[in-house]
């Protein structure tokens, strides 16, 4: 298959594909953004409740 075959495939396969709307696009991407830094958060209280832990139990 060459190049240009590869190509004209995809973008006929690409006719058929149905996006999504610009409303539901921001929707999503609004929602990825708060899960990312709600888990961000998480990970961050995780690693500062682990340290201040270590912290007591490794006496210096």
């Amino acid at each position: 298959m060459s190049i240009a075959t590869f190509l004209k495939e995809t973008q006929k396969e690409l006719k058929y594909v149905v996006w999504p709307s610009r409303a539901r696009t921001i929707a999503y991407t609004l929602i990825i953004l708060v899960l990312s830094l709600g888990l961000g958060y998480l990970i961050h209280g995780f690693d500062v409740g682990f340290r201040a832990l270590l912290g007591t139990l490794i006496v210096k």
